[in-house]
């Protein structure tokens, strides 16, 4: 974990991003690069006129002043941090941003995203956690002394989550973290015997490929109405520090009709959440 991404707007939700992108950085000897999103118009960005270009550059300056009384925090003491504002105006832009500082986890703040702002905008971190190749950690509230020990990945065990599943292993291996997977059991047309379920997920799990990997005998079986209660209610039982998820890259009209469990999740959930590009 040599370095981690935050991006910051400088609010409430932010500061919690930071304050536990530094408890992991601090726990790894790693390194943050925060970044700013400037967002300003093509208009101003590349117009030759002059006014224009000391309006960029006004924004620019006034971004990195706020950055230097912004990182003034006690919590950020011994850790060496990398700031950085960007002209992006769309948020999925911070996955590429990710890899160009090869930082291995993006970290965001949120308050969540519900009833029609959810179904037509969405929140801007819900557009990270769906294009992100880099795993992105979630964080909703002021977490006192973070940590990530105790994990409930929660899964379909359909292959296609395979790739998702062994990032998520390798990762919390550096954590030396307890996994533990999950398994929600749906009512109606989505109702599989125990036999098929079980079946589906020692197919999948020998196919993980790790020399650690789980049996059948470590995945916990969830009966409820949706996958989502399901999996907080698991959670909420075990005390989880994280849940943990793959998640699709939809766009669109294709995401809004197909939806997503993963950014439910991501919206609704009390409890951090890191996600996993399928």
């Amino acid at each position: 974990m040599k370095k981690i991404l935050v991006s910051t707007d400088f609010s409430k939700h932010a500061d919690y991003a930071l304050k536990a992108a530094a408890e992991i950085a601090k726990k790894h000897n790693g390194e943050l690069v925060v970044v700013h999103m400037l967002g300003l118009t093509e208009a101003v960005v590349n117009r030759d006129e002059s006014r224009e270009v000391m309006e960029a550059l006004y924004y620019m300056k006034l971004a990195e002043k706020r950055f230097e009384e912004y990182l003034d925090k006690s919590f950020l003491d011994g850790i060496k941090v990398q700031t950085t504002v960007q002209n992006y105006k769309v948020f999925t832009e911070l996955g590429a941003l990710a890899k160009e500082f090869s930082c291995d986890l993006i970290v965001m703040g949120s308050n969540g995203c519900t009833g029609w702002n959810e179904v037509f905008v969405g929140s801007n971190t819900e557009k990270v956690v769906r294009t992100s190749e880099t795993p992105v950690l979630v964080i909703k509230d002021d977490q006192e002394n973070f940590k990530i020990n105790k994990v409930v990945f929660a899964s379909d065990f359909k292959d296609e989550n395979l790739p998702a599943y062994y990032k998520a292993m390798k990762f919390f291996q550096t954590f030396d973290a307890d996994v533990k997977l999950l398994y929600v059991h749906l009512p109606a047309e989505e109702f599989k015997s125990t036999y098929e379920i079980e079946e589906r997920i020692v197919n999948f799990l020998s196919k993980s490929k790790l020399d650690d990997a789980h049996t059948i005998n470590n995945v916990a079986f969830q009966n409820s109405y949706t996958v989502e209660s399901g999996i907080f209610n698991y959670s909420n039982r075990v005390k989880a520090d994280v849940i943990a998820i793959p998640t699709h890259g939809r766009r669109g009209l294709a995401h809004f009709f197909s939806g997503s469990i993963g950014e439910d999740v991501v919206n609704h959930s009390k409890v951090p959440v890191i996600t996993f590009k399928i």
